[in-house]
């Protein structure tokens, strides 16, 4: 991205922050909706917060943009598994919205074992002059009915409800780490380490299988699925990928059981490259298609490689988020770091790509003219209507002004999840228990 044009139309247009941040309140999704209008984001609480964008109004034209909050509900609680004594987690791990069909809204949330499907709507109405029961809600004596009324509708305050609509339990054995909703809009898929399976939303007691990749003996278990995702146009395709490096593309017309790939891509390893860490680091943490259905793209530790889904053999596109952190593996190997799983996100018109990294950095990549920047979301910069300058990252040697050291970068604050406005230059950042979101500078 043009550093001395594009990013100076960026500014900060909502924060949300606590001062007394506790585990719970840490974000761990953010998704904006098929038409950008609502934002929601899921915590390690448990909760769903929703956000909604400002409507314009002729005299506060600059507004436009802005979210509020539209409604907050728990959407999961801790649960425990008594037959394998183990705690059950309430982190909300994915959201991903249904398209409006009518004036409610739908989406799906999951924890490690459980989807439910959720309700959003809005009543301002209610009903009056029952027969049968008084104004606060008591059944009547039927003897003292002497005259039969007609209920009437009455205006009252806006109230926005959730409600759960369907709950998927019971069909995974490890913990699950993508949902993805079918371009049918009657299925979906959650994956989990080893299996994937596709269930209709119609239908919670029933999922049907459709990969497995746990071994006979699990000594033999060499890899892992990290993320799933289905085809944005074609409802019989969809990808994986692994902890290997690899993306396996299936077609459920082959079989019903896509344990054998139709595609696999998978780039050869530099040789000059290879260390210690090399696997830990070749693990895919997201993989994406692109809005054209065309490309896909994919996240490992160091990198993100957009694919041609007609070209298996290698990437076409290869960009560094982090180059100045492959000497620092064993560091971030020994607190853990390493193991971190960032996602990525495409624009509206797929030709710039953003992910996240460390310091509260986010990276942005211009597939067009191939140029890249580094932003900072923190409270720093976050003043509403403030402009984001680019950063820069010395490895060594002499510092220039405004440049910081990879020496003193903070590991603890990453920006694991971002969001794209389907249409729009809107992106939300979630760095910790803060929720950023910047816009195009309005004039």
């Amino acid at each position: 991205m043009e550093e001395e044009i594009d990013t100076r139309k960026i500014n900060n247009s909502f924060l949300r922050d606590h001062n007394y941040a506790t585990e719970a309140d840490i974000i761990s999704t953010v998704e904006f909706n098929n038409t950008g209008e609502l934002l929601a984001t899921g915590d390690k609480g448990g909760r769903v917060v929703i956000f909604q964008r400002e409507q314009e109004s002729k005299n506060q034209s600059h507004r436009r943009g802005e979210y509020n909050v539209y409604s907050t509900f728990q959407s999961h609680e801790p649960e425990f598994d008594y037959l394998k004594s183990l705690e059950i987690e309430e982190k909300i791990n994915k959201i991903r919205w249904l398209p409006q069909q009518n004036a409610a809204y739908f989406l799906l949330s999951t924890n490690d074992k459980t989807v439910k499907l959720w309700k959003i709507s809005e009543r301002d109405k209610r009903p009056e002059g029952y027969n049968l029961k008084d104004e606060d809600g008591r059944i009547k004596d039927p003897s003292t009915i002497t005259t039969l009324r007609v209920p009437v509708l009455r205006p009252m305050d806006l109230m926005v409800e959730a409600s759960p609509r369907r709950v998927f339990a019971n069909a995974h054995t490890y913990h699950i780490n993508s949902i993805s909703v079918n371009s049918d809009y009657e299925t979906y898929m959650s994956a989990d380490d080893l299996r994937i399976n596709l269930w209709h939303l119609e239908i919670t007691n029933r999922s049907f299988n459709i990969v497995d990749i746990k071994p006979a003996n699990m000594e033999e278990l060499t890899e892992v699925i990290t993320a799933a995702e289905f085809h944005p146009h074609q409802c019989n395709m969809f990808v994986y990928s692994s902890s290997k490096g690899t993306i396996r593309l299936c077609d459920m017309r082959a079989s019903a059981l896509c344990d054998k790939h139709s595609k696999l891509f998978e780039e050869p390893e530099d040789p000059s490259n290879r260390s210690f860490f090399s696997e830990i680091i070749s693990s895919i943490s997201d993989v994406k298609f692109s809005h054209s259905g065309r490309y896909m793209m994919t996240r490992d530790y160091l990198t993100v490689k957009v694919w041609d889904l007609n070209m298996e053999n290698r990437p076409i596109e290869t960009y560094q988020v982090h180059e100045y952190l492959r000497s620092k593996l064993c560091s971030l190997y020994e607190n853990d770091c390493i193991f971190d799983k960032f996602e990525c996100v495409w624009n509206g018109s797929d030709s710039v790509i953003m992910t996240g990294s460390y310091n509260n950095f986010f990276r942005m990549f211009d597939r067009n003219t191939k140029r890249d920047v580094t932003l900072e979301a923190s409270r720093e910069n976050s003043k509403p209507r403030a402009i984001l300058k680019p950063r820069k990252v010395c490895m060594g040697g002499k510092r220039k002004k405004d440049e910081i050291s990879v020496d003193s970068l903070d590991f603890s604050k990453k920006i694991l999840h971002t969001a794209w406005h389907p249409s729009e230059n809107i992106i939300a950042v979630a760095a910790t228990n803060n929720l950023y979101i910047f816009q195009d500078k309005v004039n």
